[in-house]
């Protein structure tokens, strides 16, 4: 097949149809064999679970043409293995490691032609997901699913470069202690819409949010992980039982650690040490790492050594050498890259 006629250095971040995508039914306690369809509408009953209840789950990951003409995917195992863990904890039907990669794999080998050439800052991002289909009225998990994989080629998150955002600290919460925030459910990105949009209304690029029990500690933003740097260049995560375990965030910590030699840390970060970090920024799928150059505590502003313009030294080498892995520029380490053709 050849390429799609796509002006591939132009493509924006967002929803583009493409000619198959992959779905597979839950019914009487098991998957069928699942298969690839053209068909991109859902029919379901007005009163199916996810509508009434939202009980859905999703995944985000994507697929790269490498340096050496390969099309690949990063770390699909580790997106299977979450999806998993979200189905459980949402009383859904667990989709089998094996059956998830490759279900990815078909989704992006059927349509090969809309994967971006290498070296045009594009990618194809893949969408699995799943949801309640049957009907349910009365507050219960649903009896019967659906689990979906469609991809859309998309451009850089930032076009022209990552330049640091400024975000604000929010007076909303994102996750209760013991609840859903440290799956990737549906639910979990509704709750913080609003709080998103009142921020762009205030002049901000993202929200900080803090740990609903004390407000004193950093959690993550809406889709991403928090990543500092110290001044002396140590590499440091919050940690919290209601935060996503962002893949990019695990990668990025063994990058700093078995690649650049840094002493990397995962632990509580409280709001009041920001300020003493020389670095910050957010990571996660879409970006890898957008660069926070300010942080405004309800009128305190907290600026970042590395400044307003371009990512911090640190930031910008693990960026560097986690990009470098996925497009086959740097050796990854094993079992990391899935190679589709």
């Amino acid at each position: 097949m050849a390429k799609k006629d796509i002006d591939w250095s132009n493509i924006g971040f967002g929803y583009m149809k493409t000619d198959k995508r992959y779905v597979s039914n839950f019914k009487d306690g098991a998957w069928d064999a699942g298969a690839m369809t053209e068909d991109d509408q859902i029919t379901m009953s007005e009163c199916a679970c996810v509508l009434q209840y939202a009980q859905t789950i999703f995944e985000g990951l994507k697929a790269y043409t490498t340096e050496d003409g390969h099309v690949v995917c990063f770390r699909p195992d580790l997106n299977a293995e979450r999806m998993q863990q979200s189905a459980e904890r949402l009383e859904m039907p667990v989709l089998p490691k094996e059956r998830f990669i490759d279900a990815v794999v078909q989704t992006v080998e059927a349509n090969m032609d809309y994967v971006p050439p290498y070296g045009s800052g594009a990618t194809l991002y893949i969408r699995p997901y799943m949801f309640g289909s049957n009907a349910v009225i009365g507050v219960a998990p649903a009896d019967e699913y659906q689990f979906r994989v469609f991809c859309t080629p998309v451009g850089p998150y930032f076009k022209g470069g990552a330049k640091p955002i400024t975000i604000r600290v929010s007076d909303f919460d994102r996750a209760a202690p013991h609840g859903s925030g440290h799956i990737k459910a549906g639910l979990n990105y509704a709750m913080s819409l609003h709080a998103i949009v009142d921020a762009h209304k205030q002049g901000f690029d993202e929200n900080m949010y803090l740990d609903p029990a004390t407000r004193t500690k950093v959690e993550e933003t809406g889709g991403a992980n928090f990543l500092f740097i110290t001044k002396d260049n140590k590499v440091v995560t919050p940690k919290s039982d209601s935060i996503l375990p962002s893949i990019t965030r695990r990668s990025l910590m063994y990058v700093a650690e078995k690649y650049l030699g840094l002493e990397v840390e995962q632990r509580e970060v409280t709001l009041e040490e920001v300020k003493d970090f020389a670095e910050c920024g957010l990571c996660g799928t879409a970006a890898v790492i957008s660069p926070v150059g300010k942080i405004v505590d309800h009128g305190k502003e907290i600026c970042f050594p590395s400044g307003m313009e371009n990512m911090g030294p640190i930031t910008q080498k693990l960026y560097d050498t986690l990009t470098g892995i996925q497009m086959g520029r740097i050796d990854a380490p094993e079992g990391w890259i899935k190679v589709i053709r």
